[in-house]
């Protein structure tokens, strides 16, 4: 088993950043690339082109990232450009690509702790060539890179399989709001059992009054309420119940997705901003009945044809009472609606089990190079 410094096992290209005045899209030249910003999963993507490169790699050398951030590696995808945020490694004969960046893969984090700097952790030179590299022989090198290329696939297969699930849940949870409200034959405008009101306009240099927490579009999820950065407008006594949700108001996005919404089930009074419809029942109605068929209705594009708007698509006061909604009595709403939760509630509780299995399959990598070569460095 040889141990080796990397300058002694390896031709390594300082990364230098041409003159930006060189940088173009159009194809001229060879790729540039920066740094990690292009990074995939094993080549980078090209955005950005240089028609007079300074510091070249070839094809399938092992670019590694020096700086902001220290550790991340790819392979060249072709001839290309690279600049200061890179340093390019190109294996002796004796060393093979792959298994070089597995090692390279398996030492991030310690690559990432040697960074120095306060705005931007980098890693000088001296350190990349004075690295210590343990080469075992050819054979040993293949089998090594064999075993946790095949570790690898599984690993992937077992993640593609994973995403393949989540994305039937998202046809399963259409299913159960298509068997919820698809037999439900009587139909009334929305206009005819709620009223509806748009928020205040915001006006810094108008509006006056005390600064009350207020919802933006942003702050409207489906279902839910992401209250982690609410804003403050001015409002005064006499427009508190004009602009306020309060519990059991059903809060319907104007635009940037058009019929986004979500139930107020809090008795904190807040209010809302223009861009968001609040929607009061006269009937008694379930509020959450009606937030469920929107989203059905707009999963199943029920809803684009009430949109205004070329480019940006809203749903105006005007449209917004003419949707046609279910006519059940309320006992029906709350069996359904608890219908709906308990199946979707499944679905998420599935969902999330799936993302935190998929979060992890980072540091299951990790864990296979630390089993395949931790023996062999140690």
């Amino acid at each position: 088993m040889n141990f080796l410094k990397l300058k002694d096992c390896c031709t390594i290209i300082v990364g230098q950043s041409p003159e930006s005045k060189y940088y173009n899209t159009n194809g001229e030249g060879l790729p540039f690339f920066q740094g990690k910003a292009d990074f995939g999963d094993l080549y980078p993507t090209i955005r950005v082109y240089c028609s007079q490169p300074t510091k070249i790699a070839e094809k399938d050398d092992i670019l590694l990232s020096v700086r902001a951030p220290v550790g991340p590696t790819n392979l060249a995808p072709c001839r290309v450009c690279i600049g200061r945020g890179l340093t390019a490694i190109r294996p002796s004969e004796n060393l093979l690509t792959k298994y070089l960046l597995l090692y390279f893969k398996y030492f991030e984090g310690q690559l990432q702790a040697k960074g120095t700097g306060t705005t931007f952790k980098a890693i000088t030179q001296d350190i990349v060539k004075n690295l210590e590299i343990e080469i075992p022989s050819l054979d040993e090198q293949r089998r090594i890179v064999s075993r946790i290329e095949e570790l690898f696939s599984q690993l992937d297969a077992s993640v593609a399989t994973l995403r393949k699930v989540k994305e039937q849940l998202g046809v399963y949870r259409q299913a159960v709001l298509r068997e919820a409200f698809g037999k439900i034959e009587s139909r009334v405008p929305l206009g005819t059992i709620s009223i509806s009101r748009l928020g205040k306009m915001l006006d810094k240099e108008k509006n006056s009054g005390m600064p009350r927490r207020y919802l933006r579009n942003i702050n409207v999820r489906w279902f839910c309420f992401d209250l982690s950065d609410l804003l403050e407008m001015k409002i005064e006594d006499n427009e508190e119940e004009k602009y306020s949700i309060a519990r059991n108001d059903l809060v319907i996005c104007e635009g940037g997705e058009p019929g986004r919404c979500a139930v107020w089930e809090n008795d904190e009074t807040i209010f809302y901003q223009k861009a968001l419809h609040r929607v009061r029942f006269t009937d008694g109605s379930n509020p959450k009945f009606y937030m469920y068929y929107l989203w059905f209705a707009a999963q199943t594009g029920q809803l684009k044809a009430l949109f205004t708007g070329t480019g940006i698509k809203h749903l105006t006061g005007q449209s917004l009472v003419k949707i046609e909604v279910p006519n059940v009595n309320r006992e029906t709403q709350d069996n359904l609606v608890s219908e709906i939760e308990a199946r979707l509630s499944e679905c998420d509780s599935i969902e999330q089990t799936i993302d935190m299995i998929i979060n992890r399959s980072k540091a299951i990598r990790q864990a296979i190079l630390k089993q395949e070569m931790g023996s062999l460095i140690c």
